[in-house]
């Protein structure tokens, strides 16, 4: 209780005064400067978690347009499989087509060839029959023509050796 009876008020309102004179001072010269680093950390702060949202927002787009861009990629690359298998398929069908086509014009040349042979033989037959003709004609001219039996029998010998195939 020594304490209540050292109690001067002078002393007192002295250490009021210096108390707030350096609440005051502290105030002005630590307390702003020290919040203002508190705010500016603060603020740093929340502009870094702005930033890595947006940079985390950022990476979502742009993974969902490599997404968007690989679909584009294989569905590109299927329009152009569908087209290079239509493509193939067309070339083999001209190509057979071509090889048909070609086929048929060397049987049709064939054929011709075949028919001009035909008519060759023909006509050579033709002219072996007159020559054979002809002969027959001199060897019966050559014979006695006052005997027409003998003449009918030379004919018919004659034909008889000149088979025809």
């Amino acid at each position: 209780m020594s304490l209540i009876n050292d109690f001067s008020p002078g002393l007192f309102i002295m250490q009021a005064i210096i108390l707030v004179i350096l609440i005051l001072l502290l105030g002005k010269f630590a307390w702003k400067p020290i919040l203002n680093s508190l705010n500016e950390r603060e603020e740093g702060i929340q502009d870094a978690l702005d930033a890595a949202e947006n940079a985390k927002k950022d990476l979502e787009n742009l993974q969902a347009d490599n997404e968007r861009i690989l679909n584009e990629a294989r569905a590109e690359r299927d329009g152009l499989l569908k087209d290079a298998r239509e493509m193939k398929a067309s070339i083999l069908a001209k190509a057979e087509e071509e090889a048909t086509a070609q086929t048929e014009k060397m049987i049709a040349q064939a054929k011709e060839v075949i028919a001009a042979e035909k008519k060759a033989a023909v006509a050579d037959l033709k002219n072996q029959v007159a020559g054979l003709s002809v002969e027959i004609a001199e060897k019966v001219v050559k014979t006695e023509l006052s005997d027409k039996d003998k003449q009918l029998a030379l004919v018919e010998t004659l034909l008889k050796e000149a088979t025809l195939n």
